[in-house]
């Protein structure tokens, strides 16, 4: 017999396509974004689509300090924007810069991160390479994300917004499928989400995304 989510989730799709609205970061209206579908909304979370995308990353970065340890990436990150690819060509700011977190075992070991950059539309049939990042292609991929504000600082803050999105999703029809998804890809418990640069002081956008599959999207 086939799930609930089986037949749950077309349904979910077909509303989203019908109501068309969602809430975009409004940095999203100045530069490119990645492209997504918003499936379902819940109190404290919401359910996207992301379509097939690429990212370029790099590799990980052990550090105990989540601030520093992003600010290290997008440095590599910038250099590469700005020409330092082996084209040496240019590229577009993009949004969110994400970063990718395996917290540690404790409070004073290293965590691991990959900061990743969304490769422009443009780019994407041949992104640059360049020496010391990795290109990620995603297929179709679920997210299920919280939204909050402010400027990101390494008191926890993170952790308690991504323990608030995993706690929010129990009693969901997507509770499971997060679950699985954590556990298929430990080095990423969650994904931190920035939307604005450092010189933004207002109206800041950050998002906790945890991604996750699911087999009833292929119907």
């Amino acid at each position: 017999m086939a799930s609930p989510t089986h037949f749950i989730l077309p349904v979910l799709l077909l509303a989203a396509l019908l109501l068309g609205s969602r809430a975009v970061p409004p940095t999203c209206e100045r530069i490119e974004c990645p492209s997504y579908d918003v499936v379902d909304q819940g109190n404290g979370f919401e359910i996207r689509l992301y379509n097939s995308t690429q990212w370029m990353s790099t590799s990980s970065i052990d550090d105990i300090s989540f601030v520093n340890a992003t600010r290290t990436g997008f440095l590599r990150l910038f250099d590469y924007i700005q020409g330092k690819n082996e084209y040496g060509e240019k590229i577009e700011m993009t949004a969110p810069v994400i970063t990718q977190v395996a917290p540690s075992d404790g409070p004073f070991c290293a965590s691991s991160f990959v900061v990743s950059f969304y490769v422009p539309k443009k780019n994407q049939p041949n992104p640059p390479p360049a020496d010391g990042l990795q290109l990620q292609t995603w297929g179709l991929k679920y997210a299920a994300v919280r939204q909050f504000g402010g400027f990101i600082s390494d008191d926890d803050s993170v952790g308690e917004e991504a323990a608030a999105l995993y706690s929010s999703l129990q009693g969901s029809i997507w509770f499971s499928a997060v679950s699985k998804g954590q556990k298929a890809d430990p080095t990423s418990a969650y994904t931190v989400a920035q939307y604005n640069s450092p010189f933004e002081f207002s109206g800041r956008v950050n998002e906790i995304w945890m991604m996750f599959a699911m087999d009833s999207h292929r119907i």
